[in-house]
């Protein structure tokens, strides 16, 4: 990250783990450069103590046979600590067990640091950990607790610029408490400029060195690069190309459902599902599910063969679609802006960013067949005992038939729409701008 950290949203939660009195080992899960060893190194800085062991690195091959031995976690620790020469203390050591997938059996050993070892602080990620969780049978339900990490969000964009009394100014905005015009007109370009790059840490930190989209574009070419490379490590039994196939139909298919027979023609339905649901657990593919949205949760009644697919970060979409960076930064034309559905998956990705840290997070839409007409509502999201609709507009203007519908037929109060407008109200629907789509959650 070139030495440059700004605070992110998880530091918190990582403190209020760290004074924990009954604390578990944390399992740290995320898409690849989302951030999670930045985010441990800089937790690491309260602790006396450091141990950072890297499964992919040869030089900790000694360590990584110590976890195949049978031997208690006190004596493991002690082995660590004279190879390492720093000592592992409780309540002053962190130890950091990064890219952990590569040591299966590490994964199967972290419970026993809870049983055995518990006023340890005891952190694992890595980058393709969730193909590894799936392979194992259990690995120690109720013995590690997980968080999962995202790339930086609109907010967090703000952070890394210092933009902290405009991120303040925002926070406070509301329907009935409209932005100033100027803070509008000014966090539209911020917005223009995270729809362009996205919210991969390195990105960023290059972004706030010397605000080059040049130089920016082509970290996100080498990431596109390294992610389409670990395609041949997900799952053996599906090709690396046909995951890239699918990869790049997400992004081409945009707006609406997504349809199998878009992808390739030639190949089978299970062939691309199968596709598709490794790029999900790999964490660079959101599922959009219908659901009826009759009540909560609103994954009791959902529809799986009616989803949209969003990509994680809108920078990297718009370098697959191979769009001019200009296009987006000059004009005040939402549908220019909102080239391969970006709008849509700005507001998806800020919603399961928003979402609680201890759960993995699901996006609802709402869509209705009718011989007359269909309807089609964004995101359908629950807030407290409300279910709220939210519709992505294309432009300040619109009759929002759709969102209509969805109030008319489950009896709602009231739904969001979000677009390149300030905050204001229409009767039953309360507008927010797209950048301030987290100020609903």
């Amino acid at each position: 990250m070139n030495g440059i950290y700004a605070s992110r949203k998880i530091d918190k939660v990582l403190l209020n783990w760290k004074n924990e009195n009954n604390r578990k080992p944390l399992l740290l899960r995320g898409a690849r450069q989302v951030g999670k060893t930045s985010a441990v190194r800089e937790l690491a800085k309260s602790f006396e103590y450091y141990i950072e062991i890297d499964f992919l690195n040869a030089e900790n091959a000694d360590i990584e046979k110590l976890f195949l031995e049978n031997s208690s976690i006190q004596d493991l620790c002690q082995k660590i600590a004279i190879i390492k020469n720093i000592p592992i203390q409780e309540e002053k050591t962190l130890l950091f067990l990064d890219e952990i997938q590569a040591c299966p059996k590490a994964i199967e050993r972290l419970r026993y640091f809870y049983e055995q070892f518990p006023s340890l602080h005891v952190i694992a990620a890595g980058s393709l950990l969730e193909f590894a969780l799936e392979e194992l049978p259990s690995f120690g339900v109720g013995r590690i607790r997980s968080l999962f990490m995202y790339p930086l969000c609109f907010e967090e964009f703000l952070d890394f610029q210092n933009l902290a009394l405009l991120k303040n100014e925002l926070s406070k905005s509301s329907p009935k408490n409209p932005l100033p015009e100027v803070f509008h007109q000014k966090l539209l370009q911020e917005l223009r400029n995270f729809l362009i790059l996205g919210g991969m840490p390195e990105v960023v930190a290059v972004w706030c060195k010397n605000h080059n989209f040049l130089e920016c574009r082509q970290i996100q070419n080498d990431l596109l690069l390294s992610y389409n490379d670990d395609f041949s490590k997900y799952r053996k039994r599906i090709p690396s190309a046909r995951i890239q196939e699918v990869f790049r139909s997400v992004a081409e298919q945009g707006q609406g459902k997504f349809v199998y027979k878009r992808v390739n023609p030639n190949l089978r339905a299970e062939q691309i599902k199968a596709a598709l649901e490794t790029l999900v657990l790999a964490g660079l593919v959101y599922p959009v599910t219908h659901s009826s949205s009759n009540g909560i949760p609103l994954g009791a009644e959902i529809r799986e063969d009616y989803r949209r697919m969003i990509y994680f970060d809108t920078g990297l979409l718009q370098r697959q679609l191979g769009l001019k960076a200009e296009d987006i930064l000059v004009s005040d034309d939402f549908d220019v802006i909102n080239k391969g559905a970006i709008a849509e998956t700005f507001v998806g990705t800020e919603l399961i960013k928003a979402a609680s840290f201890y759960e993995k997070a699901e996006l609802f839409c709402w869509h209705r067949e009718d011989a007359r007409s269909n309807a089609e509502v964004d995101y359908v999201i629950q807030k407290n005992e409300d279910i709220i609709p939210i519709e992505v507009k294309a432009s300040k203007k619109g009759s929002m038939q759709s969102l209509r519908q969805f109030l008319a037929l489950k009896k709602r109060p009231y739904g969001i729409r979000t677009s390149l407008e300030n905050f204001c109200e229409y009767n039953d629907i309360k507008v927010y701008p797209l950048y301030a789509i987290r100020n609903v959650v």
